[in-house]
């Protein structure tokens, strides 16, 4: 199949989930800059998610950039993932709005785990589609940087029962890890072109 609608339909689900987040930022009530503090961990919430959900979807575009089909297992791995980012917008409002307390940080991150698979879940089966020796095979390669944000993840959700703040520094921490596209994937794709 064509991978251009698979391209679009995600696409458009993306911009559903940052237009259900924003749209969850209320107006203060009040007109002095005192008004805006008690938002300040809403806010906070909405920056961290909207990354995350740019990065997804710069490094979906990057990876289906590498492949010229998919099959109907990549279609359902890819709802798989629209899925679990869907969920995004409703554990930013819960954890914002409860000031980052214990449980809502710890589903946070069980969600941003559950992103995490369901990516990995995508690309390995993109992978086995194109065959070991394709671009998006040689770009991925053993993929530390994915399975280390799964660990980190893990640990994030253990610690937010104990210390919710250094979650919340630790689901930063692996935003800041993904925030530049998957240069692999460029890298691959750059090479063969000038081959």
């Amino acid at each position: 199949m064509n991978k251009g609608r698979l391209e679009a339909f995600s696409d458009g689900v993306i911009a559903i989930i940052i237009t259900i987040m924003v749209l969850e930022l209320k107006t203060p009530h009040g007109g002095t800059p005192a008004d805006l503090k008690p938002l300040i961990p809403v806010a906070l919430s909405y920056i961290l998610s909207f990354v995350y959900v740019g990065i997804y979807w710069n490094n979906h575009h990057h990876m289906l950039h590498a492949v010229r089909q998919v099959r109907g297992s990549v279609l359902w791995a890819n709802l798989h993932l629209l899925f679990w980012l869907s969920v995004i917008p409703f554990v930013t409002s819960w954890m914002g709005e409860n000031h980052f307390s214990k449980w809502p940080v710890a589903l946070y991150g069980v969600i941003l785990l559950m992103n995490g698979a369901a990516y990995s879940i995508l690309a390995l089966l993109l992978v086995k589609q194109a065959g070991p020796q394709s671009t998006l095979a040689i770009a991925i390669g053993k993929d530390w940087k994915g399975k280390l944000s799964v660990i980190i993840y893990l640990v994030s959700v253990a610690v937010a029962f104990i210390e919710p703040a250094i979650s919340l520094v630790l689901y930063t921490l692996v935003a800041l890890m993904w925030i530049i596209p998957d240069r692999r994937i460029e890298r691959v794709l750059l090479e063969k072109e000038d081959s």
